[in-house]
Protein backbone atom coordinates (compact mmCIF):
# COMPACT_ATOMS: atom_id res chain seq x y z
CA UNK A 1 0.00 0.00 0.00
CA UNK A 2 1.68 3.20 -0.79
CA UNK A 3 1.80 5.82 1.68
CA UNK A 4 -0.55 8.85 1.97
CA UNK A 5 0.25 12.34 -0.28
CA UNK A 6 2.21 14.54 1.66
CA UNK A 7 -1.09 17.13 1.43
CA UNK A 8 -3.04 14.55 2.70
CA UNK A 9 -0.88 13.39 5.69
CA UNK A 10 -0.41 17.14 6.74
CA UNK A 11 -4.31 17.23 6.63
CA UNK A 12 -4.23 14.68 9.22
CA UNK A 13 -1.73 15.48 11.63
CA UNK A 14 -3.19 19.15 11.43
CA UNK A 15 -6.90 17.84 12.22
CA UNK A 16 -5.70 15.65 15.39
CA UNK A 17 -3.39 18.77 16.74
CA UNK A 18 -4.08 19.82 20.32
CA UNK A 19 -5.52 23.34 18.66
CA UNK A 20 -8.05 21.40 16.44
CA UNK A 21 -9.39 19.49 19.27
CA UNK A 22 -9.03 22.55 21.71
CA UNK A 23 -12.10 24.92 22.71
CA UNK A 24 -13.17 28.05 20.69
CA UNK A 25 -12.91 30.95 23.16
CA UNK A 26 -14.31 34.25 22.78
CA UNK A 27 -13.34 36.99 25.04
CA UNK A 28 -15.11 40.45 25.78
CA UNK A 29 -13.53 43.35 26.39
CA UNK A 30 -11.23 42.41 24.72
CA UNK A 31 -9.44 45.48 22.93
CA UNK A 32 -7.42 46.29 25.85
CA UNK A 33 -6.74 45.50 29.95
CA UNK A 34 -6.58 42.40 30.93
CA UNK A 35 -9.34 41.53 27.53
CA UNK A 36 -6.37 42.48 25.38
CA UNK A 37 -3.47 39.85 26.95
CA UNK A 38 -5.99 36.87 27.44
CA UNK A 39 -6.87 37.39 23.69
CA UNK A 40 -2.93 37.08 22.68
CA UNK A 41 -2.02 34.65 25.06
CA UNK A 42 -4.90 32.22 23.63
CA UNK A 43 -4.77 33.28 20.35
CA UNK A 44 -1.00 31.86 20.75
CA UNK A 45 -2.02 28.73 22.41
CA UNK A 46 -1.33 25.61 21.03
CA UNK A 47 -4.45 24.05 23.15
CA UNK A 48 -6.80 26.93 21.96
CA UNK A 49 -8.56 26.14 18.02
CA UNK A 50 -10.04 29.58 17.59
CA UNK A 51 -10.47 33.31 19.57
CA UNK A 52 -13.77 35.38 19.33
CA UNK A 53 -12.60 38.99 20.38
CA UNK A 54 -15.72 41.29 21.67
CA UNK A 55 -15.65 44.99 22.21
CA UNK A 56 -16.93 48.32 20.84
CA UNK A 57 -13.12 48.73 19.13
CA UNK A 58 -11.04 46.47 17.79
CA UNK A 59 -8.33 45.44 19.19
CA UNK A 60 -4.59 44.58 17.69
CA UNK A 61 -5.01 40.68 17.93
CA UNK A 62 -4.68 40.08 14.32
CA UNK A 63 -5.26 35.99 15.29
CA UNK A 64 -8.61 36.76 16.25
CA UNK A 65 -12.28 37.07 14.88
CA UNK A 66 -13.63 40.58 15.74
CA UNK A 67 -16.90 41.39 16.29
CA UNK A 68 -17.53 44.57 17.11
CA UNK A 69 -20.69 45.54 19.34
CA UNK A 70 -21.61 46.02 23.61
CA UNK A 71 -21.89 43.78 25.75
CA UNK A 72 -25.12 44.74 26.60
CA UNK A 73 -26.48 44.01 22.96
CA UNK A 74 -28.63 40.79 22.78
CA UNK A 75 -27.33 40.50 19.30
CA UNK A 76 -24.24 39.34 21.10
CA UNK A 77 -25.51 36.16 21.02
CA UNK A 78 -25.42 35.00 17.71
CA UNK A 79 -21.88 36.06 17.79
CA UNK A 80 -20.96 33.47 20.49
CA UNK A 81 -22.34 30.35 18.25
CA UNK A 82 -20.09 27.89 18.09
CA UNK A 83 -17.63 28.87 21.10
CA UNK A 84 -17.47 27.09 23.99
CA UNK A 85 -15.64 29.01 26.23
CA UNK A 86 -16.69 32.66 27.21
CA UNK A 87 -14.51 34.84 29.08
CA UNK A 88 -16.20 37.70 30.09
CA UNK A 89 -13.87 40.60 30.99
CA UNK A 90 -16.13 43.49 29.65
CA UNK A 91 -16.16 45.12 33.27
CA UNK A 92 -15.65 48.90 34.29
CA UNK A 93 -13.83 49.42 37.54
CA UNK A 94 -12.76 52.57 36.12
CA UNK A 95 -13.03 55.75 39.39
CA UNK A 96 -13.60 57.93 36.68
CA UNK A 97 -16.62 56.74 36.05
CA UNK A 98 -20.07 57.61 37.71
CA UNK A 99 -21.12 54.92 39.77
CA UNK A 100 -24.89 54.41 38.49
CA UNK A 101 -23.89 54.22 34.89
CA UNK A 102 -21.05 51.81 35.96
CA UNK A 103 -23.25 49.85 37.51
CA UNK A 104 -25.97 49.80 34.63
CA UNK A 105 -23.06 48.74 32.49
CA UNK A 106 -21.23 46.09 34.65
CA UNK A 107 -24.76 44.30 35.76
CA UNK A 108 -26.64 44.22 32.33
CA UNK A 109 -23.74 43.48 30.91
CA UNK A 110 -23.35 40.47 33.04
CA UNK A 111 -26.68 39.24 33.05
CA UNK A 112 -27.14 39.67 28.65
CA UNK A 113 -23.27 37.98 28.65
CA UNK A 114 -24.79 34.77 30.43
CA UNK A 115 -28.13 34.59 28.75
CA UNK A 116 -26.71 35.14 25.12
CA UNK A 117 -23.89 32.57 26.21
CA UNK A 118 -27.05 29.83 27.10
CA UNK A 119 -29.20 30.79 23.70
CA UNK A 120 -25.99 29.86 21.59
CA UNK A 121 -25.04 26.74 23.47
CA UNK A 122 -21.82 27.62 24.97
CA UNK A 123 -20.86 25.36 27.70
CA UNK A 124 -19.04 27.34 30.12
CA UNK A 125 -18.42 31.13 30.80
CA UNK A 126 -15.43 32.88 33.08
CA UNK A 127 -16.38 35.57 35.04
CA UNK A 128 -13.75 37.75 36.82
CA UNK A 129 -14.42 39.24 39.90
CA UNK A 130 -11.88 40.51 42.66
CA UNK A 131 -10.90 39.14 45.95
CA UNK A 132 -12.46 42.23 47.17
CA UNK A 133 -15.53 40.56 47.35
CA UNK A 134 -14.45 38.77 50.56
CA UNK A 135 -14.30 41.39 52.59
CA UNK A 136 -11.10 43.39 54.54
CA UNK A 137 -12.28 42.79 57.99
CA UNK A 138 -10.17 42.87 61.36
CA UNK A 139 -10.84 38.78 61.83
CA UNK A 140 -10.49 37.57 58.53
CA UNK A 141 -7.93 34.17 58.31
CA UNK A 142 -4.97 34.55 56.58
CA UNK A 143 -4.98 33.22 54.24
CA UNK A 144 -8.86 32.84 53.06
CA UNK A 145 -10.13 29.73 51.30
CA UNK A 146 -11.69 30.35 48.06
CA UNK A 147 -14.95 28.77 49.96
CA UNK A 148 -14.99 31.72 52.53
CA UNK A 149 -17.88 33.87 53.21
CA UNK A 150 -18.26 37.04 50.88
CA UNK A 151 -18.86 39.72 53.66
CA UNK A 152 -17.79 42.55 51.64
CA UNK A 153 -20.16 45.17 51.19
CA UNK A 154 -21.06 47.81 48.82
CA UNK A 155 -19.10 50.63 50.42
CA UNK A 156 -15.84 50.49 48.02
CA UNK A 157 -15.48 51.12 44.53
CA UNK A 158 -17.16 48.55 42.25
CA UNK A 159 -17.68 46.29 45.34
CA UNK A 160 -21.18 46.45 45.17
CA UNK A 161 -21.17 45.74 41.18
CA UNK A 162 -18.77 42.85 41.63
CA UNK A 163 -21.05 41.15 44.53
CA UNK A 164 -24.39 41.16 41.60
CA UNK A 165 -21.57 39.38 39.44
CA UNK A 166 -20.95 37.03 41.87
CA UNK A 167 -24.87 36.60 42.47
CA UNK A 168 -25.83 36.47 39.12
CA UNK A 169 -22.96 33.66 38.61
CA UNK A 170 -23.95 31.67 41.46
CA UNK A 171 -28.00 31.91 39.64
CA UNK A 172 -26.70 31.30 36.37
CA UNK A 173 -26.31 27.59 36.41
CA UNK A 174 -30.02 27.17 37.73
CA UNK A 175 -31.75 29.67 35.31
CA UNK A 176 -29.93 27.91 32.61
CA UNK A 177 -29.01 24.21 33.22
CA UNK A 178 -26.17 22.89 31.38
CA UNK A 179 -24.02 26.14 31.20
CA UNK A 180 -21.31 26.12 34.13
CA UNK A 181 -19.74 29.50 35.57
CA UNK A 182 -16.24 29.64 36.80
CA UNK A 183 -15.37 32.94 38.54
CA UNK A 184 -11.72 34.13 39.39
CA UNK A 185 -10.65 36.12 41.85
CA UNK A 186 -7.54 38.05 41.81
CA UNK A 187 -5.61 40.07 44.42
CA UNK A 188 -4.82 43.50 43.97
CA UNK A 189 -4.41 43.41 39.75
CA UNK A 190 -0.84 45.08 39.41
CA UNK A 191 -0.13 45.59 35.16
CA UNK A 192 -1.22 48.53 33.70
CA UNK A 193 -4.09 48.98 36.64
CA UNK A 194 -5.48 51.96 38.25
CA UNK A 195 -7.07 51.70 41.20
CA UNK A 196 -7.89 53.18 44.43
CA UNK A 197 -5.69 50.54 45.67
CA UNK A 198 -2.92 51.41 43.44
CA UNK A 199 -3.22 54.78 43.27
CA UNK A 200 -2.22 54.46 47.15
CA UNK A 201 1.26 53.58 46.35
CA UNK A 202 1.03 57.12 44.02
CA UNK A 203 0.74 59.31 47.83
CA UNK A 204 3.70 60.92 49.04
CA UNK A 205 3.13 59.15 52.81
CA UNK A 206 1.23 55.87 52.91
CA UNK A 207 -1.68 56.70 54.64
CA UNK A 208 -1.78 54.02 58.11
CA UNK A 209 -5.09 54.24 60.31
CA UNK A 210 -3.90 53.79 63.91
CA UNK A 211 -4.60 49.72 65.50
CA UNK A 212 -5.31 48.32 61.97
CA UNK A 213 -3.41 44.98 60.40
CA UNK A 214 -3.19 45.28 56.87
CA UNK A 215 -1.42 42.40 54.96
CA UNK A 216 -0.76 43.27 51.35
CA UNK A 217 -1.14 40.98 48.34
CA UNK A 218 -0.65 41.34 44.56
CA UNK A 219 -1.66 39.68 41.55
CA UNK A 220 0.27 40.48 38.47
CA UNK A 221 -1.79 40.46 35.41
CA UNK A 222 0.28 37.68 33.73
CA UNK A 223 -0.89 35.38 36.38
CA UNK A 224 -3.98 36.54 36.28
CA UNK A 225 -4.03 35.39 32.61
CA UNK A 226 -2.55 32.13 33.54
CA UNK A 227 -5.38 31.37 35.77
CA UNK A 228 -8.04 32.80 33.39
CA UNK A 229 -6.44 30.15 30.97
CA UNK A 230 -6.50 27.34 33.06
CA UNK A 231 -10.42 27.97 33.79
CA UNK A 232 -10.50 28.14 29.91
CA UNK A 233 -9.13 24.75 29.13
CA UNK A 234 -11.24 23.09 32.23
CA UNK A 235 -8.22 22.05 34.24
CA UNK A 236 -10.10 23.81 37.24
CA UNK A 237 -13.43 24.96 38.15
CA UNK A 238 -15.88 26.44 40.50
CA UNK A 239 -14.94 29.90 42.81
CA UNK A 240 -11.16 30.75 42.19
CA UNK A 241 -8.88 33.08 44.23
CA UNK A 242 -5.33 33.66 42.30
CA UNK A 243 -2.58 36.02 43.59
CA UNK A 244 0.75 35.59 44.59
CA UNK A 245 2.38 33.16 47.48
CA UNK A 246 1.60 34.54 51.02
CA UNK A 247 1.92 38.58 51.76
CA UNK A 248 3.76 41.59 53.22
CA UNK A 249 3.25 43.13 56.32
CA UNK A 250 2.84 47.02 56.20
CA UNK A 251 6.63 47.38 57.70
CA UNK A 252 7.52 45.22 54.36
CA UNK A 253 6.26 47.18 52.28
CA UNK A 254 7.15 50.59 53.80
CA UNK A 255 10.55 49.08 53.55
CA UNK A 256 11.13 47.69 50.14
CA UNK A 257 9.04 51.39 48.75
CA UNK A 258 11.23 53.69 50.22
CA UNK A 259 7.58 55.68 51.31
CA UNK A 260 7.15 56.79 55.33
CA UNK A 261 4.00 55.95 56.50
CA UNK A 262 1.75 59.02 58.09
CA UNK A 263 -0.36 57.17 60.89
CA UNK A 264 -4.01 58.70 61.55
CA UNK A 265 -6.69 58.09 64.05
CA UNK A 266 -9.31 55.82 62.75
CA UNK A 267 -12.12 58.48 63.15
CA UNK A 268 -10.01 61.24 61.45
CA UNK A 269 -9.21 59.32 58.25
CA UNK A 270 -12.47 57.35 58.04
CA UNK A 271 -14.59 60.92 58.55
CA UNK A 272 -12.51 63.03 56.33
CA UNK A 273 -11.88 60.32 53.28
CA UNK A 274 -16.41 60.11 53.88
CA UNK A 275 -16.78 64.05 54.10
CA UNK A 276 -14.59 64.81 50.91
CA UNK A 277 -15.97 61.53 48.66
CA UNK A 278 -19.67 63.24 49.49
CA UNK A 279 -19.04 66.73 47.88
CA UNK A 280 -16.87 65.16 44.85
CA UNK A 281 -12.78 66.07 45.84
CA UNK A 282 -11.93 62.68 45.69
CA UNK A 283 -12.78 59.19 43.84
CA UNK A 284 -12.73 56.83 46.35
CA UNK A 285 -15.10 56.25 48.99
CA UNK A 286 -14.52 55.76 52.14
CA UNK A 287 -14.54 51.92 52.01
CA UNK A 288 -11.54 51.89 49.96
CA UNK A 289 -9.69 52.18 52.94
CA UNK A 290 -11.02 48.95 55.06
CA UNK A 291 -9.12 47.05 52.33
CA UNK A 292 -5.79 49.41 53.16
CA UNK A 293 -6.34 48.56 56.61
CA UNK A 294 -7.03 44.50 57.58
CA UNK A 295 -6.05 41.57 55.32
CA UNK A 296 -8.55 39.95 52.33
CA UNK A 297 -4.82 37.78 51.49
CA UNK A 298 -6.29 34.23 49.16
CA UNK A 299 -4.81 30.86 49.33
CA UNK A 300 -5.33 29.93 45.64
CA UNK A 301 -5.58 26.66 46.68
CA UNK A 302 -7.66 25.29 44.31
CA UNK A 303 -5.00 26.49 41.09
CA UNK A 304 -2.48 25.01 42.70
CA UNK A 305 -3.97 22.03 43.17
CA UNK A 306 -4.68 21.99 39.76
CA UNK A 307 -0.93 22.68 39.13
CA UNK A 308 -0.87 26.35 38.67
CA UNK A 309 1.88 28.60 39.98
CA UNK A 310 2.18 32.60 40.21
CA UNK A 311 5.50 33.34 37.84
CA UNK A 312 5.68 36.78 40.20
CA UNK A 313 6.09 37.51 43.60
CA UNK A 314 4.45 39.75 46.34
CA UNK A 315 8.00 41.85 46.11
CA UNK A 316 8.78 41.55 42.33
CA UNK A 317 4.83 42.67 41.51
CA UNK A 318 5.36 45.90 44.39
CA UNK A 319 9.21 47.04 42.73
CA UNK A 320 6.72 46.66 39.09
CA UNK A 321 3.72 49.02 40.90
CA UNK A 322 6.39 51.61 42.24
CA UNK A 323 8.01 51.50 38.66
CA UNK A 324 5.01 52.61 37.04
CA UNK A 325 3.33 55.10 39.17
CA UNK A 326 6.87 57.10 39.64
CA UNK A 327 6.34 60.37 39.05
CA UNK A 328 2.35 60.32 39.52
CA UNK A 329 1.14 62.43 42.43
CA UNK A 330 -1.81 60.83 44.23
CA UNK A 331 -3.34 61.73 48.13
CA UNK A 332 -6.59 60.16 48.90
CA UNK A 333 -7.14 59.02 45.08
CA UNK A 334 -6.79 61.95 43.80
CA UNK A 335 -4.69 62.91 41.45
CA UNK A 336 -1.98 66.03 41.41
CA UNK A 337 0.19 68.00 39.64
CA UNK A 338 3.61 68.19 40.48
CA UNK A 339 3.59 71.86 42.58
CA UNK A 340 0.21 70.55 44.11
CA UNK A 341 1.82 67.32 45.27
CA UNK A 342 5.09 69.09 46.72
CA UNK A 343 3.24 71.68 48.78
CA UNK A 344 0.90 68.51 50.04
CA UNK A 345 4.40 66.95 51.24
CA UNK A 346 5.68 70.38 53.30
CA UNK A 347 2.30 70.84 54.65
CA UNK A 348 1.76 67.51 56.12
CA UNK A 349 0.73 65.13 52.44
CA UNK A 350 -2.24 63.07 53.50
CA UNK A 351 -3.46 64.71 56.21
CA UNK A 352 -3.32 68.53 54.62
CA UNK A 353 -4.93 67.05 51.51
CA UNK A 354 -7.96 64.94 53.31
CA UNK A 355 -8.62 67.94 55.31
CA UNK A 356 -7.67 66.16 58.35
CA UNK A 357 -5.11 68.66 59.67
CA UNK A 358 -8.05 71.24 60.45
CA UNK A 359 -10.24 68.04 62.05
CA UNK A 360 -6.66 67.24 64.03
CA UNK A 361 -6.64 70.80 65.22
CA UNK A 362 -10.13 71.66 65.69
CA UNK A 363 -9.76 67.88 68.29
CA UNK A 364 -6.85 69.69 69.78
CA UNK A 365 -8.88 72.81 71.04
CA UNK A 366 -12.04 70.88 72.23
CA UNK A 367 -9.67 69.15 74.45
CA UNK A 368 -7.84 72.33 75.72
CA UNK A 369 -10.53 73.69 76.98
CA UNK A 370 -12.02 71.02 79.02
Amino acid sequence: MSSPDPQVRAARNHSTSPAARGPVVAVTGAASGVGALLTERLAESDEIRQVIAIDERRGECAAAQWHILDVRDPAIAEKLRGADVVVHLAVDLDLGTDSAARSAYNVRGTQTVLTAAAAAGVHRVVLCTSAMVYGALPDNELPLSEDAELRATAEATGVGDLLEIERLARRAPRAHPGLNVTVVRPAILVGGTDTALTRYFESPRLLVVAGSRPAWQFCHVEDLCGALEYAVLEKVDGELAVGCEGWLEQEEVEELSGIRRMELPSAVALGAAARLHRIGLTPSPAGDLAYTMYPWVVSGSRLHDAGWRPLWTNEEVLAELLEEVAGRHTVAGRRLGRKDATAAGAAGATVALLGTAALVRRARKARGRR
